[in-house]
């Protein structure tokens, strides 16, 4: 081995080796093998995690709102690597990973929250409507304070 560095932001390890016998030089990277995750759908059904889909989902949700393919490709990633960090088996239900996608989805548009949670919770009517907004306003309102009552003389 000639020399070693991390690569990928220390996702991977570099070296640059020399064959012993002819001695060419060349490059090898080191990665971390890791369990591929497994999503159990509604119906039973078992297939291999696709952060795409995710993004898939993104995109209709922030369809004509004012996010960027990069901030959805990074809220992907994100429920990707909390998913993987989550203790168990690398079994993960549909309806985990559309959790995980509303909690990030909801600080960053609102509109697009609302959209993804119609779908995946499977809106039916306008009801199913207001009470999401009912419950996505108390989250994101401040908490208003009482005016300071004058002292008492």
């Amino acid at each position: 081995m000639v020399d070693s560095r991390t690569a990928d932001d220390g996702a991977a390890i570099r070296r640059r080796r020399e064959c012993l016998t002819c001695g060419r030089r060349f490059t090898t990277f080191e990665r971390i093998e890791e369990v591929s995750l497994v999503v159990v759908k509604r119906s039973g059904l078992r297939e291999p995690f696709d952060r795409a889909k995710i993004v898939a989902g993104l995109r209709a949700a922030t369809k004509n709102r004012p996010v960027v393919t990069e901030q959805l490709q990074s809220l992907a990633a994100e429920v990707e690597d909390a998913l993987r960090l989550e203790p168990g088996t690398p079994e993960l239900t549909s309806q985990r990973i559309g959790l995980a996608v509303l909690d990030r989805l909801r600080l960053l548009d609102d509109v697009a929250y609302l959209r993804f949670a119609s779908v995946y919770k499977g809106f039916e009517d306008i009801g199913d409507f207001e009470r999401e907004v009912g419950l996505l306003t108390k989250s994101t309102e401040p908490k208003r304070q009482a005016a300071p009552r004058p002292p008492l003389t």
